[in-house]
């Protein structure tokens, strides 16, 4: 099942062939995760949906509220049962009509959901090996930093990875400085300083993001600081994982020859999930 514009409908249900986010990438996402019936982080994931469909100049309904999206989200999982612990999409797209140049700027949305196996975050893989994704850049301008439907250097970058064998690749922006990886900002702790590229980048304004650096600033062992990310730096890091909303932290414990320890990601890890009461 799927919430299309406020009705649950039959997951087989099917958008048409004008729609504007499959024939132009002209829609914004949010990805959430559900636990015990709340959304976590919801306030950050609204504000930023409301900041992405401004910059793109979607008109944003007068129903657009918190609370209306909010319920909206857990009907849905309530009506599939999977509100202890959930995966969902929301979807905004421009409606349909013109060619580059929309007919309106009004919106629809589709709401998608599927269950997690686990309500606390965890280290998922032991082993996460990664390389440079260099065949195509991001480019270091605002949209670079929101969730677009979009997505292409993610998914030829997908591609590589499984071709070669990785579990992600780091991307680099025009600049050729490190950004991000395919699914999640990017870390790195150098001696005792734990260092994450700013927006400014190019990278994903990540909600997770936000977190990590909030927990990260408690350390007074920790250096915290935004700057640029070279592909050189990475071969000098201590430590570097990927943040998101849905796995919360995934450490990199491979990249190229170097092999990376496993160690504050485990604090911070521990302390996101007693922040969030998830222990």
């Amino acid at each position: 099942m799927i919430n299309f514009n406020g009705v649950i409908l039959d997951s087989d249900f099917q958008l048409s062939v004008n729609n504007r986010s499959f024939l132009y990438g002209d829609g914004v996402f949010e990805t959430l995760k559900i636990v015990d019936n709340t959304i976590l982080f919801f306030e950050d994931h609204y504000f930023r949906l409301m900041a992405s469909m401004r910059i793109v100049r979607m008109e944003i309904p007068l129903s657009f509220t918190l609370e209306f999206l909010e319920s909206q989200i857990l009907s849905l999982v309530n009506q599939l049962a999977i509100e202890n612990s959930a995966r969902v999409r929301i979807t905004v797209y421009r409606n349909e009509g013109g060619y580059y140049a929309p007919n309106q700027n009004s919106v629809s949305y589709v709401v998608q959901a599927a269950p997690l196996s686990d309500k606390t975050y965890t280290i998922e893989k032991s082993n996460f090996e990664v390389d440079l994704y260099k065949d195509f850049a991001v480019t270091k301008q605002l949209l670079s930093t929101l969730k677009t439907t979009n997505k292409m250097v993610h998914v030829t970058a997908s591609i590589f990875a499984k071709e070669n064998q990785l579990e992600s690749c780091l991307l680099v922006n025009d600049s050729k400085n490190v950004i991000e990886a395919i699914s999640g900002n990017l870390f790195m702790l150098m001696g005792n300083t734990l260092i994450t590229p700013p927006i400014s980048e190019g990278c994903l304004n990540g909600i997770m993001r936000k977190q990590i650096i909030t927990l990260a600033k408690q350390f007074e062992t920790i250096d915290f600081v935004e700057r640029e990310i070279s592909p050189f730096d990475i071969q000098k890091a201590d430590e570097l994982f990927i943040t998101n909303v849905i796995q919360g932290i995934q450490p990199i414990t491979k990249y190229r020859k170097k092999e990376f320890e496993i160690k504050l990601a485990l604090q911070l890890l521990e302390k996101l999930n007693a922040g969030l009461n998830l222990e």
